[in-house]
């Protein structure tokens, strides 16, 4: 068992990675009922969050279907920090995690994601300060390190649990390779494999495929993986690598019926969150490509979905994509 403070979870949970315009509630709703152990919110900015912004605000809605979860935050100011967490103390998150990894310029530049690689002492005030303003479990998505000269990522890690941190999620590359190249997860497995950790460790990045998810379990002897891109227009992902570790098999392929209902339900949650149609249609678009991938002579009907603004349109278009391939 693992646990994340008081937080029971089975053997190698699975955890749907914290995705900017891609993790808001509907979407971890779907994937939660595919077998996701922990989700987290999109990043949310402690500055956004403090001038009262409304996307921020936004980003703060959490269900009880979606237990446990998580909310992340990012930012690089100490002050901010806490007033932050005491914001986010109200919507009653299971976690607070904080983004040391995003390797995004417009972040970065600011100091907060990856930008924090740079100075170790402040992540590590920021994450003791943390913990001790809040009962909740305090934990971290972090990178290798800034890039290949700097990976101190064991040391990193000691320093994070000593300080209280309760998990540790690692993106296997560093910022200096944003998502370029294959990640490393050996550095991961070195942070595991120290005697002084007793903190749960998850692997992050290029787990695109159930043999990569055991591979990570079993070669690299890791505590969980969290998924990011691979479940994007697939949240059955982790019904399929929870099936695959049960069984040695792969679940059949997804059926283009399955496909239009997953994204039907998508849109048709996207609405109700949001409130207002037109903002979910267009929330939802950035979708369907990844949720019809790989479908031959599928770029009509593609172009028809994203170019939709009502509802309706695009349910025809579902309704169409039904009678052409199914």
């Amino acid at each position: 068992m693992i646990k994340i403070g008081d937080i029971k979870l089975c053997d190698f949970p699975l955890l749907l990675a914290p995705m900017e315009d891609v993790s808001d509630p509907p979407f971890r709703a779907l994937c939660k009922e595919q077998g996701a152990d922990v989700v987290y919110t999109e990043f949310i900015s402690s500055e956004g969050l403090i001038r009262d912004a409304a996307k921020s605000i936004k980003k703060l809605d959490i269900y009880e279907k979606e237990r446990p979860v998580g909310i992340q935050i990012f930012g690089a100011n100490l002050e901010s920090m806490l007033r932050t967490v005491e914001i986010v103390e109200k919507s009653n998150p299971d976690i607070i995690d904080i983004n040391f990894g995003c390797p995004v310029k417009k972040v970065v530049c600011k100091g907060a994601g990856a930008g924090i690689l740079k100075d170790i002492d402040l992540m590590v005030r920021l994450t003791e300060a943390m913990v001790k303003h809040t009962n909740l479990p305090i934990t971290v998505k972090t990178r290798l390190g800034w890039d290949e000269n700097s990976i101190k990522i064991v040391e990193v890690a000691e320093r994070l649990q000593d300080v209280g941190c309760k998990a540790i999620s690692i993106h296997g590359r560093t910022r200096a390779q944003m998502y370029k190249g294959e990640a490393d997860w050996s550095h991961i497995a070195a942070v595991k494999n120290n005697s002084r950790m007793h903190i749960p460790i998850f692997g992050n990045g290029d787990v695109n495929s159930p043999e990569r998810a055991m591979e990570m379990r079993d070669k690299f002897g890791l505590d969980g993986a969290m998924i990011g891109r691979a479940s994007i227009g697939n949240p059955w992902f982790f019904k399929q690598v929870k099936h695959f570790f049960e069984t040695g098999e792969h679940l059949p392929e997804i059926t283009v019926a399955d496909r239009v209902e997953m994204a039907r339900r998508h849109l048709q949650m996207e609405i109700e969150w949001k409130g207002v149609e037109i903002v979910g249609v267009m929330e939802t678009r950035r979708h369907y490509t990844n949720y019809f991938k790989g479908i031959p002579d599928f770029k009509e009907y593609r172009l028809k979905m994203v170019k939709s603004d009502s509802a309706k349109d695009v349910y025809d278009v579902f309704d169409e994509v039904l009678q052409k391939f199914a």
